[in-house]
């Protein structure tokens, strides 16, 4: 994986911190996947360590959970 990829599902605080975040690093290095309009990711979200979003999953494989909008059970509703 050479980009990293932001999981998150639309609710205010997802939103804040992907507007956040893409100031930070350029949009060509980030995958922005919103779970709740593509539900298919959610399990390659869970299979990569996420348990809530938004969470960032680095290029090495780590995940960062940024602040805490909804769990990953949440999403899937």
């Amino acid at each position: 994986m050479s980009k990293s990829v932001f999981y998150h599902a639309g609710c205010p605080v997802c939103v804040s911190a992907e507007q956040e975040l893409l100031q930070l690093i350029d949009s060509s290095n980030v995958e922005v996947v919103h779970l709740g309009d593509n539900q298919s990711r959610i399990v390659e979200a869970e299979q990569a360590g996420v348990k809530s979003v938004p969470a960032l999953l680095t290029p090495n494989g780590n995940v960062l959970h940024i602040n805490y909008g909804a769990s990953l059970a949440d999403v899937k509703g």
